[in-house]
């Protein structure tokens, strides 16, 4: 086997979030949810200590995990999530009726999603994992994909 290879790891993330966006000229600008599905892949080399727990991995499959969830999951699951643009008085109206509404810079459409999904994860990666691909599914047949050689 080749000294020190180079892997890509994948991990796979479900959550329900609902959106509206503002200003589009078809149904989405209805409020209305999906059930995403997010797929994450990280590169490295495996880990040759032997000593180290994690003697072999790239990164610990739970690890990740934890990463994602704090960085994507525990804000996004069960949200209803806006551009920060909506109407104020909407946005009071909703934040009075629903508990998790959340305020984004940019319209919450998948494209502009998965560049802040990103740019969270490899805020929180070790330095010698790279992230270098991701694709968030918004229905069985809609997705968008991020390519680290791309950006």
């Amino acid at each position: 086997m080749k000294k020190d290879p180079v892997v890509r790891i994948t991990k796979e993330f479900k959550f329900e979030m609902a959106h509206a966006l503002m200003g589009y000229d078809g149904p989405c600008r209805n409020i209305h949810g999906h059930s995403y599905e997010l797929r994450v892949t990280l590169s490295g080399t495996p880990i040759t200590d032997k000593n180290n727990p994690k003697f072999g991995m790239v990164l610990d499959f739970g690890d990740l995990k934890k990463i994602v969830r704090n960085a994507v999951i525990d804000e996004f699951d069960h949200a209803l999530v806006l551009s920060d643009q909506m109407p104020a008085k909407l946005i009071e109206e909703l934040r009075g009726n629903f508990e998790k509404v959340i305020l984004l810079p940019y319209q919450p459409t998948s494209e502009m999603m998965i560049a802040d999904v990103a740019e969270r994860i490899k805020n929180q990666l070790p330095p010698e994992v790279e992230l270098k691909y991701l694709q968030l599914r918004e229905t069985v047949t809609s997705y968008a994909e991020w390519f680290a050689g791309d950006n």
